[in-house]
């Protein structure tokens, strides 16, 4: 037992005097203080899906906010700019009714968007062409249209994610 707490002691005493020299450590971001403003005009949409473009656009403004390193601002305002194209969305159908012949009751929803991050002040494209793919199941509870746009907000939610840690990890100190 006395052993037990001399270790302790010394394991105490060690960590203390290791630590003393140590500056103060800070979590920080990566992005340089004039590259923390941010613009995110509404994603294009190249599909058949309505909606999707401003949702996903309104997803990703609202992950940048939570995240908090940027400032959101308008197009002409920021030191960054994401633009989004939505290029396709797709439906395939997971289970059917019973007893309603071929009409379907289970959906996968698969939705793709390209995104470019480009610095407004020097005008270089830092991301081109980035592709991120989110993907969720939902069920015909009611119309079809209500459980895709539902399936949307989950697959914005997602893709926003990503979108914004792509932008926060970018090497800025290599540009």
């Amino acid at each position: 037992m006395k052993l037990r707490l001399a270790h302790l002691s010394l394991a105490a005493l060690l960590l203390a005097a290791g630590c003393a020299g140590i500056p103060e450590y800070r979590w920080t971001s990566r992005v340089p203080d004039e590259l923390r403003t941010v613009a995110v005009p509404v994603f294009q949409n190249k599909t058949d899906a309505a909606e999707l473009g401003p949702i996903i656009t309104q997803y990703t403004l609202r992950e940048f906010q939570r995240e908090g390193t940027f400032s959101i601002r308008r197009s002409g305002d920021s030191a960054l700019e994401v633009q989004g194209v939505v290029v396709k969305a797709e439906r395939r159908p997971l289970s059917f009714a019973r007893g309603y012949g071929m009409r379907a009751d289970e959906y996968r929803y698969y939705v793709t968007v390209e995104v470019a991050l480009v610095n407004k002040d020097s005008g270089k494209v830092l991301l081109e062409g980035r592709t991120y793919t989110g993907e969720t199941t939902f069920m015909v509870q009611g119309d079809l249209l209500t459980g895709q746009r539902n399936a949307a907000q989950r697959i914005a939610a997602d893709i926003s994610r990503q979108i914004a840690d792509d932008v926060l990890s970018y090497p800025y100190n290599r540009q």
